[in-house]
């Protein structure tokens, strides 16, 4: 099983000596990786785990390209062959990719980054600097307001950081992680663009996990609904849709080319950098696969469940009974209806209780999710119950802080907590 073409394909000054730790490989490296299988001369009977090397890429298959490699350096001969040195080539390349990624890092000091991430406590993705570098070349003097004239966009929540807004508050006990939170914001969810005042649209970063990186960027209108539209796995995704509709709303020729320059623009920033323009990518994909419940927002829960099915249960009610139920509540003309029209509610919290006892730490967190996104101040105290519980018990305690403090200070205005 030896590769047939050794020296045309990999010539032997980029012949690593070892394999390394190996990383999730590329998808534009599979096609590359499968050439170089199929000079193997026996493929059927080599000593591989999966055996068929046709199988190895498939994507149905539940474990990942990576860890069969992996698999296959731990458990061939030292010899080398085709599989062994392709998976330690790759890996040659993307020690090549990290360093050609950290050389293009924002030119952003550590010291204001680490100065982002302590306000919030939580961990800013690259392609957030990225933009602000971004905005900084359109608009050296005002980063924050370079694409507020041309397409109502401004830059919030965390770059004021960047701006260095932070340093002229007074206020001594000013809490970052309710800055540009509006009404019907999650936890999860971390306001980076403010658009529209009007329908209060807005954009942020959607995590699952306090202390992991954003899984994608999200939207939504606050006046409208709380429902949490996916626009991309990057910011610069995120405002290439945005411009994208505008230009199709516009008739006026002027700002139309305005327009098509900023797009233009970032569109060539985004593909140099490396960041995907797709509204949908392969990651996000991958984290719709881990949902456990849409909830009222639509994005979607996401909770460690084992082999067992252990970790979420489902409400006995649907989502269009629960909000039937939510708006008898809210609808009941007296005290004491609206405390018979609880019932149902009760009865879930029960079932909840139930849940937690058996590690089914997702009911509550759906059911308390549900509540707060229906908005009414009568659910306030359960979620204030269910929630934070919820994300203690799953380790979520940041998330779980963010949401007692919202529930204290829950307003439709004045989210701008910089503002004097």
């Amino acid at each position: 099983m030896r590769l047939q073409r050794w020296d045309e394909n990999f010539p032997e000054s980029i012949r690593p000596t070892s394999a390394g730790p190996l990383e999730p490989l590329p998808s534009a490296w599979l096609d590359p990786l499968c050439m170089c299988l199929e000079t193997c001369t026996q493929p059927k009977t080599c000593e591989m785990p999966n055996l068929c090397v046709q199988r190895l890429f498939n994507p149905q298959r539940t474990h990942s390209p990576t860890l069969r490699i992996r698999r296959v350096l731990l458990t061939h001969s030292p010899e080398l062959t085709c599989v062994h040195f392709v998976a330690v080539y790759l890996q040659c390349e993307k020690t090549k990719e990290v360093k050609k990624r950290r050389s293009n890092q924002a030119d952003v000091p550590d010291q204001l980054r680490q100065e982002v991430e302590s306000c919030y406590r939580l961990r800013m993705p690259e392609d957030f600097y990225q933009f602000w570098k971004f905005c900084e070349e359109l608009k050296p003097d005002k980063p924050s307001e370079a694409l507020l004239s041309s397409i109502g966009l401004q830059l919030v929540g965390p770059y004021d950081i960047l701006a260095g807004k932070h340093k002229k508050t007074k206020s001594a006990d000013l809490n970052f992680n309710l800055h540009w939170r509006f009404f019907y914001d999650p936890p999860e969810f971390q306001t980076i663009i403010a658009g529209d005042s009007k329908t209060q649209y807005h954009m942020g970063y959607f995590r699952d996990v306090p202390d992991e990186l954003p899984t994608w960027v999200g939207a939504n209108e606050a006046r409208k609904s709380c429902v949490i539209s996916q626009i991309g796995d990057n910011v610069f995704a995120a405002v290439k849709l945005f411009l994208s509709k505008k230009l199709k709303e516009l008739t006026d020729k002027k700002k139309s080319g305005i327009l098509k320059d900023i797009d233009e623009n970032l569109t060539r920033t985004a593909k140099e950098l490396g960041y995907s323009l797709e509204q949908k990518t392969m990651k996000m994909k991958q984290r719709d696969k881990k949902v456990v419940t849409k909830t009222f927002h639509g994005a979607g829960l996401v909770v460690p469940v084992d082999k067992n099915d252990v970790g979420y249960r489902e409400l006995p009610e649907t989502n269009a009974n629960l909000k039937r139920i939510c708006k008898a509540i809210v609808d009941a003309p007296s005290d004491d209806q609206r405390l018979k029209a609880f019932a149902p509610i009760q009865e879930m919290i029960t079932f909840v209780q139930f849940a937690n006892d058996e590690c089914d730490y997702g009911m509550g967190y759906e059911l308390g999710m549900d509540l707060f996104c229906y908005g009414s101040h009568y659910f306030h105290k359960v979620v204030g119950q269910l929630l934070p519980l919820a994300y203690n018990l799953l380790r979520r305690n940041l998330f779980a802080e963010i949401v007692e403090s919202h529930l204290a200070n829950r307003s439709e205005e004045n989210v701008d907590q910089l503002a004097a």
